[in-house]
């Protein structure tokens, strides 16, 4: 906190830009596995074995997409958000509010209610609470959090808290292997994990005969493996190239080399997750077959209350049962650090799009104090949104809440996925066809949502009535029509228009990265606004927050009352990260020349050879892994 005080309002966005690769690896991980992750994956392995893997490995490559291919071109156009970004390479505003509220919706379906919901879960087995009453603690104490945290010390409290998680998920790991028997005694004991009371009828509560194959059935499978190779890499370069939450991390770094570092860490990191999420879900299934693969819904809501399944409970289930008091606290601190570094990273991330790119286009004089109260009521109003969404999370999916995640990804991302890949390795984009790619994609995409809610996963024991859109095209091929339905839109539609011009492509592509930025394309409007705060506005502020020189005709007492009013301003100021300075409340100064940004494109040649000798192994380890278990 006492440092975030002391950044300017780049400084305090982007970490001052000053960043190794170790808390940037450290802090994409940290942001990237949240509880929704040790409660979804656990879950899914539970459920349905191994093939959820498929996702973490798959992030692997996607991270290292991010170090050597998007991150020069984010770098070498200067910007700081990813709607901006838009903006500069396009031009116009449309499709910078169009992505700014797309992303809020995104953040509320699959980030921040399915965040609060998994550590609800958590809390709700550790100390049998009602899960409303527990998401509205966890709101509380991550609201304090926000409001007092500031962005800057994020990253290192990730980094902390990555190592926090990485303690007691191994420990964890080491005495579920140790309950179970070991590896072989696993891989024989899953096929017998069925719970008692099942329909003997049906295949209900029985563990699937490719529970430990990565690559399933392409047909009749829960993963199909074409749609794992390519309808899963469309939304994952979505997250991990194009998202805010995550590219703000790579941005804070000091230079590119530490940037590809970090995606490095990153990617490392990655592999662990099957080991210390996946894997124990399935001991868990072996261990408590009656409560986590339960398949009768009358037993499944005497369990956890949702009739679909309680595959869910798999992690919270062994750390109460497995580990003793001490550890299990560990694991509980565990649980709450995933959370609330995921849900600040997404809260300061979803309210500075939302103040910057949505309300200052509203309001363009809008001052800094302004901007500060906007930001912390949308926070307040995101929450209320993601709580009331929430019971949908828990029908979703037959109640395994990773495969919910990306279900929804798999309608939402692959427009915005192909728009972004289109604007830098493809000058010939221009405004008009990433505008109807984004919108006619994200139409198609929201039919097929609406009715996956409206048409939910029949339980195991009922017919498939579904239309056959639902029924037969998997979510995973649906990305792939998806994402070459949008190509087909932007590239037509490009071609049929007129050329982008010279300053919406200089530095802004791949091929142009090392081009000087051509200045007509920066945001003019922060710098109307900023000139317009010069004359009247910027004395009414300067009046309003105490920084002219009152008249001398009042008493001492007025004057002491001033000097109260003083005190509790700064002491607010102080709480929510803003320091009082000799601008009033005026914005903030015009953003630096992008050429001038800090962070620049050179790499020490010696360093160079390290990364990518790093980039070779890390790849090669991921082909390994992927082939090994297909």
């Amino acid at each position: 906190m006492w440092k975030t005080k002391r950044s300017t309002v780049d400084g305090y966005f982007l970490a001052g830009k000053n960043m190794v690769w170790w808390p940037v690896g450290a802090s994409l991980f940290a942001s990237n596995v949240g509880s929704g992750h040790f409660i979804g994956l656990a879950g899914s392995g539970a459920a349905a074995g191994i093939g959820v893997t498929a996702y973490e490995w798959n992030g692997m490559l996607m991270v290292l997409l991010l170090g050597w291919l998007f991150l020069p071109i984010y770098i070498a156009s200067g910007v700081t958000t990813m709607p901006e970004y838009l903006k500069r390479r396009f031009g116009g505003k449309r499709i910078q509010l169009f992505i700014a509220i797309l992303y809020l919706f995104i953040y509320i379906f699959t980030k921040i209610s399915v965040d609060m919901y998994a550590g609800a879960v958590f809390i709700q087995q550790a100390l049998q609470w009602d899960l409303y009453l527990a998401v509205i603690l966890l709101l509380v104490i991550t609201a304090l959090y926000t409001v007092a945290g500031g962005l800057a010390a994020v990253i290192y409290t990730d980094a902390f808290q990555t190592v926090v998680m990485l303690i007691g998920a191994l420990t964890l790991m080491g005495f579920s292997f140790n309950e179970v028997g070991g590896w072989e005694a696993l891989h024989d004991r899953y096929w017998e994990a069925i719970p008692k009371i099942r329909d003997p009828n049906t295949t209900c509560g029985l563990p699937r005969e490719d529970a430990f194959q990565l690559f399933r059935d392409p047909i009749t499978s829960d993963l199909p493996w074409p749609g794992v190779l390519l309808g899963m890499s469309v939304p994952s370069i979505w997250y991990w190239c194009t998202d805010q939450v995550i590219v703000q991390r790579s941005l804070a770094a000091k230079n590119l080399i530490h940037a590809k570092g970090g995606s490095l860490l990153a990617s490392y990191l990655k592999v662990l997750p099957f080991f210390m999420m996946v894997l124990p879900g399935m001991i868990s299934r072996i261990l408590f077959p009656d409560e986590v693969a339960c398949a009768d819904s009358d037993a499944c809501k005497q369990v956890c209350g949702k009739p679909v399944g309680c595959s869910d409970i798999a992690y919270p289930k062994l750390v109460m049962e497995l580990l003793p008091a001490g550890l299990r606290g560990l694991m509980m601190a565990v649980m709450i650090a995933a959370l609330m570094s995921s849900l600040t990273s997404i809260f300061n991330s979803s309210s500075t799009i939302f103040t910057m790119d949505l309300w200052r286009h509203l309001r363009r004089g809008a001052t800094e104090w302004e901007l500060m109260i906007v930001g912390r009521v949308f926070v307040l109003v995101l929450v209320v949104v993601s709580v009331l969404w929430i019971p949908l999370v828990q029908a979703g999916q037959g109640g395994q809440l990773f495969i919910y995640i990306q279900s929804i990804s798999s309608y939402l991302q692959p427009p915005v996925s192909i728009v972004f890949m289109a604007g830098c390795f493809w000058k010939r984009t221009n405004e008009k066809g990433a505008f109807w790619g984004l919108v006619l994609g994200l139409l198609a995409g929201c039919v097929r949502m609406l009715l996956d809610f409206v048409y939910p996963v029949p339980l195991c024991h009922e017919v498939d009535t579904r239309p056959g859109i639902v029924k037969y095209i998997h979510y995973l091929y649906f990305s792939i029509i998806l994402s070459i339905f949008t190509l087909a839109v932007v590239v037509t539609v490009s071609l049929a228009t007129e050329k982008p011009p010279v300053e919406q492509v200089s530095g802004l592509t791949w091929t142009t990265r090392f081009d000087p930025v051509q200045q007509s394309g920066l945001s003019m409007d922060v710098v109307i606004s900023a000139g317009q705060d010069e004359q009247g506005p910027r004395a009414e502020d300067e009046a309003r927050n105490g920084k002219t020189d009152p008249p001398r005709r009042g008493s001492h007492s007025t004057e002491e009352s001033e000097q109260m009013r003083s005190r509790l301003k700064s002491a607010l100021l102080w709480l929510c990260g803003m320091e009082q300075k000799e601008t009033g409340g005026r914005l903030p100064p015009p953003p630096p020349p992008a050429n001038a940004a800090v962070c620049s494109l050179d790499e020490d040649p010696t360093m160079r050879h390290v990364v990518n000798a790093n980039l070779i192994v890390c790849m090669a380890v991921t082909a390994f892994l992927v082939g090994y278990w297909a």
